[in-house]
């Protein structure tokens, strides 16, 4: 297998990092349509309402635990589980649990794109 070839198997592991008081984000991979990236939030920390216009999201919970609001809708959301925000609804979420909070986050298309 050569460089590149490598690249297209990826351990998000390997990616997670600390940023003191600040969420931490590495981008695993990209193109122009899609963004693969790893968010990690410490005990508290919190993801404003924001939203991507003409641009989907989702969060997929690889560890702990965070409460998330998509549009209307708040629910906590534990390891395994998908969180899905369409392009232009409001989304957030909240680390309340007592570790950290790890985030697979897809944007497809990748912004700036």
């Amino acid at each position: 297998m050569d460089a590149k070839e490598s690249t297209y198997f990826i351990d998000y592991r390997t990616f997670v990092g600390s940023n003191e008081g600040k969420i931490f984000k590495a981008t695993l991979a990209q193109s122009e349509n899609m963004l693969v990236g790893l968010n990690r939030l410490q005990p508290g920390q919190t993801q404003p309402i924001h939203m991507h216009i003409g641009e989907d999201k989702f969060y997929l919970v690889m560890e702990g635990s965070g409460y998330f609001q998509v549009g209307e809708s708040y629910q906590t959301a534990t390891a395994g589980v998908l969180v899905w925000a369409p392009a232009s609804l409001p989304h957030s979420v909240v680390n309340s649990g007592t570790d950290d909070l790890v985030l697979l986050v897809v944007i497809a298309p990748a912004p700036g794109h």
